[in-house]
């Protein structure tokens, strides 16, 4: 099939149908009559917002999720909107199927009605990006800015998110570090339809920074800042906010994910196939054969899952994997990857190692031998040598990885992420066997299945 009929095709199975549409309407305008009753009930001056893709119609079918927004005037003090924001939260709520209260930047009521997954947001009603006080406001700006620059290219917004999720691309949530529903919205609007973007994947890369506001005419030193800050924390795209010019809205994309999406639209354009937008699921192989075909190991520490939702919890698992590849290279193991997750109550890192065994001594480099240190670095060791300047000495060590790990742990040396470190002391280590749960999870770290660039 040529690219447009594969494009058409897809189109048709993530477009919302009539009957969807009609009923994502209703259920919107039921909502908003129960807001505003509820707003009047209480004697609020609030006013509900619709934003998220359902409001500015770039959803795919299926995904209904609603963000109500209700706007609180500007003068309102911010613990005044927490706390009114969350009594008139929980006050819709109590008039839909279910509800619990969250937190992000301040406290918001997550509910469902009708099957359908609502989010109630407080925050301010704002006309422009000086009026911003918390992370939540610019939603109310994004969503109509889109809305005023789409013209009628939703269809194409729907195909690159699609695209996204199906290599691997999407989600802007800090354990994903993907492409934003929003920055999908404004490539869109910046580079025209779906393979337009896929074009210029190279060109957006080297360009570097996106201004679609002309923020740099308009606000110059304000932006420029907002360039300086982000390619300092070498970025791969700096996305200029159109509606704010202290932003970046491709701040949570990391160089792992643009890669993705630049060698998958390569690849697409090149042998435009189906697959790029709904691939399927890598079968699952033998983790036991990769290990015996790549002659490594396979080591996984399990402790129990502490109660953090993933945004929390993943990015403490993912700093700590990262604290163990660190501490066990410097101990002589070499860590060719790793992996994080949780299966059941049982949170995991798995980490693919070049050996399990090493020598009786290393080598321990210390002072150089006119310094204060040396002293005591002479005293506490019996075999003890001059290179250069400097003093080394024979240490013994424990042989076997699954000793070395506990006494790491015990001595303080991995730096771990703090939402996990007390669980993690109290932990398992697994030496090339993992729990049946966890074991497609390691042949995809394994086989390189998992964020691999070829199928």
């Amino acid at each position: 099939m040529d690219i447009t009929s594969i494009t058409e095709e897809i189109l048709q199975r993530i477009r919302p149908t009539d009957k969807e549409r009609a009923f994502v309407n209703d259920l919107m305008n039921e909502l908003e009559k129960l807001a505003g009753e509820t707003i009047e009930k209480l004697g609020l001056d609030v006013k509900p917002h619709f934003v998220g893709s359902l409001a500015k119609d770039t959803f795919l079918t299926g995904d209904h999720d609603i963000d109500l927004f209700l706007a609180f005037p500007l003068e309102t003090p911010l613990e005044e909107l927490r706390e009114k924001g969350l009594e008139l939260g929980k006050a819709i709520a109590e008039r839909l199927d279910s509800h619990e209260v969250a937190y992000a930047e301040h406290p918001y009521v997550r509910a469902t009605y009708r099957g359908v997954k609502v989010d109630l947001v407080p925050c301010y009603d704002v006309e422009s990006w000086r009026d911003v006080r918390t992370a939540v406001d610019r939603s109310i700006l994004h969503t109509r800015w889109v809305n005023e620059n789409l013209k009628g290219r939703n269809d194409e917004v729907r195909l690159l998110k699609r695209f996204l999720k199906g290599v691997g691309a999407y989600g802007s949530e800090i354990y994903v570090r993907g492409f934003s529903g929003y920055l999908a919205e404004v490539l869109i609007v910046e580079y025209g339809p779906f393979l337009n973007v896929l074009r210029n994947a190279d060109l957006i890369l080297r360009k570097k920074i996106i201004d679609p506001g002309n923020w740099l005419k308009r606000e110059y030193e304000t932006a420029m800042n907002t360039i300086r800050r982000e390619a300092g924390e070498d970025r791969p795209l700096i996305v200029i906010d159109p509606i704010d010019p202290r932003r970046n809205v491709s701040a949570n994309l990391d160089w792992e994910k643009y890669g993705r999406f630049y060698f998958k639209a390569q690849a697409f354009l090149e042998n435009p196939s189906r697959e790029f937008f709904f691939p399927q699921k890598p079968k699952m192989g033998d983790y036991l054969g990769e290990l015996r075909r790549k002659g490594t190991h396979l080591v996984t520490l399990t402790f129990y899952k502490p109660d953090l939702i993933d945004d929390i919890l993943l990015p403490q698992l993912e700093r700590s994997a990262r604290g163990f590849e660190k501490a066990l290279t410097r101990e002589g193991f070499g860590v060719l990857g790793w992996d994080v997750g949780y299966s059941g109550g049982k949170a995991f890192i798995m980490l693919e190692v070049d050996r399990i065994e090493r020598g009786r001594i290393m080598i321990k480099p210390g002072p150089e031998f006119f310094t204060e240190r040396a002293a005591d670095f002479y005293r506490k060791n019996e075999r003890v040598w001059l290179r250069g300047k400097r003093l080394y000495a024979e240490k013994r060590v424990k042989e076997n990885i699954a000793d070395v790990i506990p006494e790491l742990l015990e001595k303080n040396r991995v730096a771990l992420g703090k939402g996990v470190r007390e669980r993690i002391k109290v932990v398992e280590v697994l030496v090339d066997y993992v729990p049946k749960g966890m074991a497609r999870e390691a042949y995809l770290l394994l086989s390189r299945k998992k964020g691999g660039l070829k199928d």
